[in-house]
């Protein structure tokens, strides 16, 4: 691996040292299984993708070691197709056992108003961890798949195979600060937010979302927001962010201990324009806050059988 410094080697791990200027999508590539990369300060402007498992990927710092890009939704890919929001990552996870910490994540393309989508970081990956880490774009800042059922068939062809797995993908994310618009947090992932910052920043178009769950049905985990502080920019006014809602019919999250600032919607939850999705999405608040939608904290109409 040239240009790599190898730290310390034994049978367990293999810690290899990554400076600014040398190319990190070569150095994951040739990382074997279950070492670490340990990134200077410094800041990475390169696309990533990650597909060797047990990885970790180690900063000096959220405000200091930084891989940076700029795709967004309605850019023209290599394919002359646009690459809608699921091409537009800056960081793709598409393996288990892998781990972040003390590291940012940034898509820094902005004005979603016209270009559409724009991912910081994609995981198709189970017993995902991230830990003291930043996760900054505007709109789907954070996929925490996979993708719903109906999006695989959909995009075959079109996406890797990788981007479509159709698996569990359990992920922890760990006093990190995630932030962004409307939809920001958005996927089929189990996925536990402990004690996370989830900062609301400005937006053109005025209202946002913060999560956006997709969940089928025979899930009963979703999204955890476990004691988590949902902060704003000072340009994001009062009352105009909702914590929630279902991207697809069954969307599962709960809030637990959680605090907000006055930008969270009084009342909490929205069911996605168009649609009935009050019915059927599963959103769960504690402890319970006067005011939010009625179909808060009640049992959903699930299929039968």
């Amino acid at each position: 691996m040239q240009n790599m410094e190898l730290i310390y080697q034994n049978m367990d791990n293999l810690v290899i040292h990554v400076q600014p200027g040398q190319n990190l999508q070569e150095a994951i590539s040739s990382a074997p299984a279950g070492s670490t990369l340990s990134l200077a300060a410094g800041t990475w402007r390169e696309k990533i993708v990650i597909t060797t498992p047990g990885l970790t990927l180690r900063g000096e710092g959220m405000d200091k070691t930084r891989i940076v890009y700029d795709d967004y939704a309605k850019k023209t890919g290599a394919d002359g197709k646009e690459l809608v929001t699921f091409r537009t990552y800056t960081v793709a996870v598409c393996a288990d056992g892998v781990t972040f910490s003390d590291l940012a994540i940034v898509n820094d393309a902005l004005h979603p108003e016209e270009k559409g989508q724009e991912v910081a970081l994609t995981v198709y990956g189970d017993a995902f961890t991230a830990e003291n880490c930043l996760l900054s774009s505007t709109q789907d800042t954070l996929f925490a798949g996979p993708l719903p059922p109906d999006l695989i068939a959909r995009y075959d062809g079109f996406l890797m195979d990788i981007l479509r797995a159709d698996k569990p993908c359990r992920q922890v994310y760990r006093q990190c600060r995630i932030e962004g618009t409307v939809d920001f947090i958005f996927g089929c992932a189990d996925a536990l937010f402990d004690r996370c910052e989830i900062r609301s920043v400005y937006d053109v178009r005025g209202h946002g979302y913060v999560a956006a769950p997709s969940h089928t049905a025979a899930q009963r985990r979703g999204f955890v927001f476990r004691e988590c502080a949902f902060i704003r920019d000072p340009r994001v006014v009062d009352g105009i962010i909702y914590l929630a809602r279902p991207w697809r019919d069954y969307g599962l999250c709960s809030f637990q201990d959680c605090t907000y600032d006055t930008h969270i919607s009084p009342l909490g939850f929205d069911h996605w324009n168009g649609t009935e999705r009050e019915n059927t999405a599963r959103f769960f608040e504690t402890p319970a806050v006067p005011g939010r939608v009625d179909w808060c904290n009640r049992p959903a109409r699930l299929p039968e059988g």
